[in-house]
């Protein structure tokens, strides 16, 4: 994973491509490049035969620069910074701000390629994708782009709650576990059955001790790691869920739903809490007018400048 700062200010983490599946996109490109090249040279032969040696020849320059470097270019540009082996491995081209490629980062590649990868036979690319903590190519390093890996891992089902552990997650306290430590116990039960048995006790008691000591009350007597864990995730799941069921549930806390005002302030006579409306009372005689120098004050105490 890498962090990519957007246009706005905002940190993305983004999963840099490899350099296996860059490679094996490029044997495909290359595959379909040098394809469409003989069938160039085929054509242009069969033409050359009524036509000027000359205009042949010419002809063939022109199919060759086509597709060594119209091709990148006119796909990426079409298809957002893929092109057929991007497509096939699921890679695609992106600016350093995250940004799709646009038309000129494209061009800066596709001429950048064609002297890396049909100059000099692709050692520019692999020297500087070793160097680079990206694996940014020259034609990145150029452009500013950088290739990313839009498939993202298949990752494991979430633990299932232990039935016999249920009443006793229920009245777990939970604010004191941090990210970090809960997925840091989710790779370790996602990765239970592959581990060997010494291992997975060990590293099981590791990981409950360091959570247990951020999660009260302890477990019941007798209780195994790899289930203390699974009802701690499992609980801390239900409880990310019944919040985010309320969210979106909840009006929206600006809007006419009421006589009064929502959202933040005092509650009083024409104030609504969070799309709760508030009761009406009647209308409270006039005060009289305070002498002249002095403000009046509301009814929450609050005293606004002269």
């Amino acid at each position: 994973m890498s962090e990519v700062v957007t246009g706005e200010a905002v940190v993305v983490e983004v999963r840099v491509a490899q350099l296996p599946s860059r490679a094996l996109a490029f044997l495909i490109d290359w595959a379909v490049q040098w394809a469409v090249i003989i069938l160039a040279v085929v054509l242009v032969t069969q033409a050359s035969v009524v036509t000027d040696e000359s205009l042949a020849t010419g002809l063939l320059i022109l199919f060759v620069v086509l597709v060594t470097v119209g091709y990148p270019v006119a796909f990426e540009t079409i298809t957002r910074g893929r092109s057929l082996g991007k497509l096939a491995l699921g890679l695609r081209v992106v600016s350093d701000d995250g940004g799709p490629e646009r038309f000129r980062q494209a061009l800066f590649r596709g001429l950048a390629g064609f002297l890396e990868f049909w100059t000099f036979a692709g050692a520019p690319a692999l020297i500087t994708s070793l160097l680079n903590q990206r694996g940014k190519r020259l034609g990145d390093v150029f452009a500013g782009t950088t290739v990313i890996g839009e498939r993202s891992p298949q990752q494991a089902p979430p633990p299932e709650m232990p039935p016999s552990l249920a009443s006793w997650a229920a009245t777990l306290e939970l604010s004191g576990l941090s990210d970090d430590l809960a997925n840091t116990a989710r790779q370790y039960l996602s990765r239970w059955n592959q581990l060997s048995p010494h291992t997975r006790d060990e590293m099981g008691l590791r990981v409950a001790a360091r959570i247990s000591a951020q999660v009260a009350p302890p477990p019941p007597p007798g209780v195994p790691p790899y289930a203390y864990l699974a009802a701690v995730l499992a609980e801390r799941r239900r409880r990310e869920e019944i919040r985010l069921a309320r969210v979106r549930s909840t009006p929206p806390p600006y809007g006419p739903q009421g006589l009064g005002v929502q959202g933040y302030g005092v509650q009083g006579q024409g104030v609504q809490r969070y799309g709760v409306p508030a009761p009406t009372a009647p209308t409270a005689p006039r005060a009289a007018e305070p002498p002249r120098g002095e403000a009046p004050t509301t009814s929450g105490g609050f005293v606004p400048p002269v």
